[in-house]
């Protein structure tokens, strides 16, 4: 007899539909099969039921009418199941592409999910960033920075005992109006910061213009060279005199997010099972598909995935191979409305 799939530890789910309708095919074929077995076994007895009732002449007459209905009838079941296997295979072909067709979008659909929960997570956590700096920008050790009698010192342990609390950050920078670096928060780690010009970075420019409080500047996460090279995320706003909320800026606080082990908490932190974890990559991209964080290291700062976000703010795709890629861009977190960026989902086929 014919072995059929197990799916009493696949649960309620689409997949469990197909598996159920390819094990009642397999049961109907061979349920099928027997019948057609029977079939022509009686028909064999009834053709020597046939070739025995010619040889007693006419007193077999009455038993070679039994045998031909008999024969008949053996006939009309052999037919009747045929058109049975045939009628359930039509219906379990079709139930079996809706399944995997219900598979197919609750697979995608939790995928785009997890993207979500992915994004989600890091804008919460830059929009803490977007916070720190403005108003970090109005400490009396930072907004004295600028100023040329300022003292240094004072400055550097300000920014260090911000540094001591706040892990999540490489370095902070205290920036003149003519782009010079004039303090930092590590300058054991980082010696080289001090008098390093960033008058053309464009979160300077981008603070220096701020008009209020309330704006801030961002930069690509990038990889900072007077900062061992580590990936950064920068985040930006301008230094007034006294701590003012308008008015013309004095120079720029900029605060260099260690993006790395960030990210990749984040990526890391996707649930997926074991087996998924295995075919599975988690991604975050930047609006051009720059890959920013990968949960396999992969690519990062290096790659870009032609992924087609534009085309709405989520959605999956499965290639020929079965691969399935998902992703959903940032929908912003309070007043951060982000950059464009997507967490991203490739998934191998079971």
């Amino acid at each position: 007899m014919d072995t059929v799939p197990d799916c009493q530890d696949c649960g309620d789910t689409p997949e469990k539909v197909v598996m159920l309708a390819e094990r009642a095919a397999q049961i109907a074929g061979a349920k099928t099969r027997e019948i057609q077995t029977i079939t022509g076994q009686t028909r064999m007895l009834a053709l020597n039921a046939t070739i025995e009732a010619a040889r007693a002449g006419e007193a077999g007459r009455s038993f070679a009418i039994v045998a031909g209905e008999v024969k008949a009838v053996s006939s009309e079941i052999g037919a009747l199941a045929a058109r049975m296997e045939s009628e359930l295979r039509d219906a379990l072909d079709q139930v079996r592409a809706v399944g995997k067709r219900m598979a197919h979008e609750v697979r995608g659909q939790r995928l785009v999910d997890l993207c979500l929960n992915a994004i989600e997570i890091i804008d919460r956590n830059l929009y803490e960033r977007t916070c720190d700096v403005r108003w970090w920008a109005t400490d009396a050790a930072v907004t004295d920075a600028v100023r040329p009698d300022h003292e240094r010192s004072r400055t550097e342990r300000r920014l260090g005992i911000i540094l001591e609390a706040y892990t999540v950050y490489l370095d902070i920078w205290v920036c003149d109006r003519n782009g010079a670096v004039v303090a930092n928060g590590r300058p054991e780690r980082y010696p080289g910061v001090a008098g390093t010009d960033v008058s053309r970075e464009t979160w300077f420019q981008q603070a220096m213009a701020a008009c209020s409080a309330n704006d801030f500047a961002v930069a690509d996460v990038t990889r900072c060279a007077v900062l061992g090279g580590g990936a950064v995320a920068t985040y930006a706003a301008p230094i007034r005199p006294d701590g003012l909320t308008s008015g013309p800026a004095d120079g720029v606080l900029g605060i260099h997010f260690d993006w790395a082990p960030q990210a990749h908490a984040v990526v890391d932190g996707i649930r997926l099972s074991p087996d998924e974890a295995k075919r599975t990559r988690v991604l975050l991209v930047d609006a051009r598909g720059r890959v920013l964080a990968a949960s396999d290291r992969r690519g990062e700062l290096t790659e870009t995935l032609d992924l087609n976000v534009k085309s709405g703010k989520s959605g999956f795709h499965q290639d020929r191979n079965g691969r399935l890629a998902a992703f959903h861009t940032t929908p912003g977190y309070e007043t951060y409305r982000g950059l464009g960026w997507a967490g991203v989902i490739i998934q191998d086929p079971a």
